[in-house]
C-alpha cells in the first residue's frame, strides 16, 4: 500500500510538472506558441548522433534527419509534424524525429505543412500529398515508406492514406501514430473520463484548433476526421497512446474501426502517460521509441 501511494504521488507530481512545460510553451498569441515551440525543439531534439540536411519541396521547407552512421537506405519514414494543425514544425518535431532516426536506423522526412487559421483545411492534406510526391519522385516506391505522426499529424498521416486510396494510389508499408487526433467531432468519451488527469489537452483548446483548421466544413469528412473513413486494405498500422489524454478514445475507436476492416494493427495504451509523452526526455518515452521501431522492422523485413 505505501509503495502504490508512492508510485501515486510520483505520477501526479510528474503530472503537474507536464502541465507547467506545457503552459511556458503555450501562448495565446499563435505566433509566439509557434516560436515556443520552436526554441524547444531545436534546445531538446538537437543531438551529435544525428545529422540534418534541409531541403525546400516546391514551395514546402523539409528537414531530413539521418543518423551519424550506416543506415539503412532501403525505406524511409515520411514523418508528419502535431499541432492542431495550427502549430508545429519540423524543428519543434525534432523532439521526436531525433529518437525516431536513431532507433529504426532509417532516414526521417519531416515537413512543414501551411499551418491554420491562415491556411485552413485542405492546406495540410495538399502540402503531405507533395511530400510524398516528392519521395516518389526521388524513387522510392510506395512500399519503400512508412507514414508516421503524432496527435494532429497522426491524423494527417491517416488522411494521406485515404487520399492516395481515392486516388487508386499504391499505399505506403505502414502506419506509425503517436497520440492520433483522428475525430474532430469530439465523440470519444475520454474528453468527459480524462479531462481532470490530461496535462496538456483540454476541450476549450481542441475546439479553437478545430475552428482554426476546418470551420464550416463537414467534421466527418474523412479527410479530416479519419476516424470516418473506409479502412478496407489500410496498411499495418501501429498506434501509441497514453492512458491520461482526453484523445485516448480517437486511438481506441480507430484501432477497433481498424480491427472489423481486417487491417493488421496493434495499438499499446501507456499507463500512467499524457498526450505525446515520446517527445519528453525519460525512459518510457525512449521505450515507447524502441517498440516504434520494433513495428518498422517487423513490417520492413
Amino acid at each position: 500500500m505505501v509503495d502504490m501511494a508512492l508510485t501515486e504521488k510520483r505520477n501526479l507530481n510528474l503530472l503537474n510538472l507536464i502541465k507547467k512545460v506545457h503552459s511556458v510553451v503555450e501562448n495565446v498569441d499563435i505566433e509566439k506558441h509557434r516560436q515556443s515551440q520552436d526554441y524547444f525543439g531545436v534546445i531538446l531534439g538537437n543531438s551529435k548522433d544525428t545529422v540534418i540536411h534541409e531541403v525546400v519541396i516546391e514551395d514546402i521547407y523539409a528537414e531530413w534527419i539521418s543518423v551519424n552512421r550506416a543506415h539503412m537506405k532501403k525505406y524511409v519514414i515520411l514523418y508528419c509534424h502535431g499541432g492542431g494543425y495550427s502549430t508545429g514544425s519540423s524543428l519543434y518535431a525534432r523532439t521526436l524525429t531525433s529518437k525516431l532516426a536513431m532507433s529504426t536506423s532509417m532516414d526521417v522526412l519531416c515537413f512543414d505543412y501551411r499551418l491554420a487559421p491562415e491556411n485552413p483545411y485542405p492546406a495540410a492534406l495538399e502540402d503531405a500529398m507533395k511530400a510524398w510526391n516528392y519521395l516518389m519522385l526521388l524513387g522510392y516506391g510506395a512500399r519503400d515508406v512508412v507514414v508516421a505522426g503524432d496527435s494532429a499529424g497522426g491524423n494527417l498521416a491517416l488522411a494521406l492514406v485515404h487520399k492516395l486510396k481515392s486516388e487508386k494510389r499504391l499505399l505506403p508499408r505502414g502506419l506509425a501514430l503517436m497520440s492520433p487526433w483522428t475525430d474532430l467531432t469530439a465523440s470519444g468519451q475520454s474528453y468527459e473520463k480524462k479531462k481532470d488527469v490530461d496535462p496538456v489537452l483540454d476541450a476549450e483548446y481542441i475546439g479553437q484548433m478545430v475552428n482554426n483548421y476546418a470551420e464550416g466544413q463537414d467534421l466527418e469528412n474523412p479527410f479530416i476526421s479519419p476516424i470516418f473513413g473506409d479502412f478496407a486494405d489500410f496498411p499495418s498500422t501501429y498506434i501509441q497512446v497514453g492512458d491520461n489524454e482526453i484523445l485516448l478514445n480517437d486511438s481506441i475507436m480507430l484501432h477497433q474501426k481498424m480491427i472489423e476492416a481486417n487491417v493488421p494493427v496493434r495499438m499499446d495504451i501507456f499507463e500512467g502517460m499524457w498526450h505525446v509523452f515520446q517527445m519528453s526526455p525519460f525512459k518510457t518515452a525512449y521505450e515507447a521509441m524502441d517498440k516504434n521501431a520494433e513495428f518498422v522492422y517487423t513490417i520492413c523485413r
